[in-house]
């Protein structure tokens, strides 16, 4: 599915494509359809190279995040808060990372607030705000 500001569709870039082959010159195939010669030009290169399977919307998405912070890493933190039951600027200083870094991995892991634990056992003794909505 295309995104909402997207000038052309899979139906819209075919019928480019169509108009190419039908003999059309892109300039006024990129008039007709509201678009750049350069659209027009990058959905024609891509269907000569894909067919019609290069036609279709490709995430923008990373391949890769090189800059991640390390599974390894990850690991000791989540270890370190539940082996230590500390905050995110003991852990950061511990371990040598960012305190912003810490808070980030302990939200991706879905790692409990302190204040939402039991001081004693560290299990989880009070609900979200969230969920406290939902029986009201």
């Amino acid at each position: 599915m295309s995104h909402r500001n997207a000038r052309t569709t899979f139906h819209g870039r075919l019928l480019m494509v169509r108009r190419y082959q039908a003999g059309w010159p892109k300039a006024h195939i990129a008039a007709a359809m509201g678009v750049s010669r350069k659209c027009v030009h990058t959905w024609i290169s891509r269907f000569e190279a894909e067919g019609e399977a290069g036609l279709v919307d490709r995430s923008s998405r990373p391949h890769t995040t090189p800059t991640r912070t390390a599974r390894s890493v990850e690991n000791q933190i989540v270890a370190w808060r539940r082996r230590h039951r500390c905050g995110p600027e003991e852990i950061a200083a511990k371990l040598g990372v960012c305190t912003r870094t810490v808070s980030r991995v302990l939200n991706r892991r879905q790692v409990p607030y302190l204040r939402d634990c039991d001081p004693m056992t560290g299990q989880v003794i009070r609900a979200s705000k969230e969920r406290v909505r939902w029986f009201v």
